[in-house]
């Protein structure tokens, strides 16, 4: 059974041009400690961040940014404000190539043509398979975001560009990785639902018709964090190692060394 997690402050501004922002301490670990706040932080882009939500970065003594966008999201949304004295690493988890057409219809398509990529559960079943996909084939650039975080990387910030998909799951994998709870992780996923963190949906048509409340809809499995979503992901990791540890282990590369020392960067004391 899950701990009540602490009703300790986090770092949590209202920033401007970043959405999804969180400090995620405080999550309780499975051996009874909790993450330490100010030591990991995951949010949307930064490229749309103001001097205001700038200075409020820089001021958390960040040493790495892990940015999971691909080179069509860093076109479209722009690269990140750079901080000073902070070291920025592009990770993609994601193909520009893989979706390009997709993500140009969800833009600019009629609502016919979001029906027929979209609608009879489409969306959903295309955002499961990116995260098994995520799961399986991105081991190696999760085994280097980790092997970083044991070295000298944190505090770190990670995000992609709304900061639930691909940033969630890199945080859902670290997590993992220092024992956090199965529950506290699907907790801290799901809190991206809340509507003034919620990624802006861009389409080319802003009118009411291209903003419909159908539209809406059929965009919405793409735009959610969804419990089911994350579920697939454990789910792979189970079906392709047969456990977490051989996850971790085999799929990851983590030592016992190297645990022992993410555990230490991560970690509150015993």
């Amino acid at each position: 059974m899950t701990q009540q997690l602490p009703q300790v402050p986090s770092i949590e501004p209202e920033l401007t041009g970043v959405r999804n922002f969180r400090d995620v301490g405080g999550l309780p670990t499975v051996d009874g400690r909790r993450v330490r706040h100010g030591r990991l932080y995951r949010s949307g882009h930064l490229a749309h961040a103001t001097g205001e939500d700038a200075a409020f970065l820089a001021g958390l003594g960040l040493h790495t940014i892990f940015d999971f966008r691909n080179a069509a999201d860093q076109r479209l949304e722009g690269p990140d404000v750079e901080l000073p004295g902070v070291r920025n690493v592009n990770i993609p988890l994601s193909d520009p190539a893989d979706g390009a057409e997709f993500w140009t219809m969800v833009r600019d398509g009629d609502l016919d043509q979001l029906r027929a990529i979209l609608d009879d559960g489409k969306a959903a079943a295309r955002m499961t398979a990116s995260y098994r996909m995520i799961i399986k084939e991105r081991t190696a650039e999760h085994s280097r975001v980790l092997h970083a975080l044991a070295e000298d990387s944190v505090p770190a910030l990670m995000h992609c560009a709304a900061g639930k998909d691909r940033a969630g799951l890199s945080i859902a994998v670290s997590l993992l990785a220092v024992g956090v709870e199965r529950e506290a992780i699907e907790e801290d996923y799901l809190k991206s639902n809340d509507p003034r963190r919620r990624y802006k949906v861009r389409r080319s048509d802003s009118s009411p018709a291209g903003m419909s409340p159908e539209v809406m809809e059929l965009l919405s499995p793409l735009f959610e964090a969804r419990i089911d979503y994350l579920a697939a992901a454990f789910s792979t990791i189970e079906e392709t190692w047969g456990s977490t540890e051989r996850y971790l282990t085999e799929g990851l590369k983590l030592g016992p060394e190297t645990r022992e020392r993410l555990r230490a960067r991560l970690l509150d004391e015993n």
